[in-house]
């Protein structure tokens, strides 16, 4: 009795020292505020990723135009404030309404496309956002100036270190994650799992594939674009290049290289590649290269991500062990 106690225990434990090891983050690392922009920005990408794994990995659309949706939220949410005075999170969450249903546009035609041609679909749906921000009005976007806007204000409160917006992204980065879980284990989730494992299946048992296919693309750009407004909001300035095709190929790295339809491998993914990129700053110019690498080692040698991978090395080891106990 006392040992069933134990091991229902044991989860809880686990996860009691991760809250003990997330709110003392800010505690090790306090006398550098470089390693805390970046962890900063680690869990706005957490968002991000997490959204894309939401139409990649359990939906089955592969999405290389996430840069756009990362924009909208990023641009409208600096446009309400800066010009509206809306407030700040407001004005966050307008944007990452505006990113889902501009997903919801985009997914409507493209929702019968598939593989390759998807990919090239977001490919020119990303370049078109791209070019919009380069040639539009400098009043509204700032084209090649850029955008400036002020820091985070919650109810009044300024965030004005980022050990504050570290606690505050910490409650956004946990309410998005139990949402990702909450639509992922719902009757929405099922469907985008049978859609991912065979549409025309799926479609024979009654699913509204196109209705799904729109749902997981809006859920996902609202994921982005909100991740975006919160970027703009910490490093207070954006500009175009920011949102070129490099970023969607490094939203797609950090999903792949983590893995996919899961909770834990967008977390894993993005504290990996990010900690890359921070190794091998010196070698920006070759950031694409990194990232083909990156592919390529998880799609030859881990096709299931970090995640996956250890989960098929425990199995595997736990039936061997199981195996190897009952022979004796």
């Amino acid at each position: 009795m006392e040992k069933t106690q134990k091991n229902r225990m044991k989860p809880y434990i686990w996860k009691l020292l991760l809250v003990l090891v997330l709110l003392a983050v800010p505690l090790i690392f306090s006398g550098s505020d470089y390693i805390m922009l970046i962890i900063c920005i680690a869990m706005i990408y957490l968002v991000a990723v997490s959204g894309l794994d939401i139409l990649f990995g359990y939906c089955g659309q592969i999405s290389l135009g996430h840069a756009a949706f990362y924009a909208i939220g990023a641009y409208t949410s600096a446009i309400l404030y800066n010009r509206f005075q809306i407030p700040m999170i407001l004005a966050i969450i307008a944007g990452a309404v505006l990113g889902a249903l501009v997903g919801a546009a985009l997914a409507y035609p493209a929702s019968n496309l598939v593989f390759h041609f998807l990919s090239l679909a977001t490919v020119a749906f990303g370049e078109i956002v791209y070019q919009l921000l380069i040639h539009s009005p400098g009043k509204i976007t700032g084209n090649f100036n850029g955008m400036f806007t002020d820091r985070m204000r919650i109810f009044g409160i300024e965030l004005s270190t980022y050990k504050m917006f570290y606690y505050f992204m910490l409650v956004i980065a946990v309410v998005f994650i139990i949402g990702k879980i909450f639509l992922t284990k719902s009757r929405v989730g099922r469907a985008f799992t049978a859609i991912r494992d065979n549409s025309v299946a799926a479609s024979g048992m009654g699913i509204n594939v196109r209705k799904y296919k729109i749902l997981s693309f809006a859920t996902s750009a609202f994921y982005t674009a909100f991740a975006g407004g919160l970027y703009m909001f910490l490093a207070c300035y954006v500009h175009p290049d920011q949102f070129m095709q490099k970023q969607s190929v490094m939203f797609l790295t950090m999903l792949l290289f983590g893995g996919t339809g899961s909770v834990i491998g967008p977390i894993i993914g993005v504290l990996a590649v990010t900690t890359i990129n921070e190794s091998l700053r010196f070698l920006e110019e070759y950031q694409m290269l990194i990232y083909g690498i990156l592919l390529l080692i998880v799609i030859l040698a881990m096709p299931g991500g970090i995640a996956g991978t250890v989960k098929k090395i425990y199995w595997a080891a736990k039936r061997k062990f199981s195996r190897v106990s009952q022979e004796g």
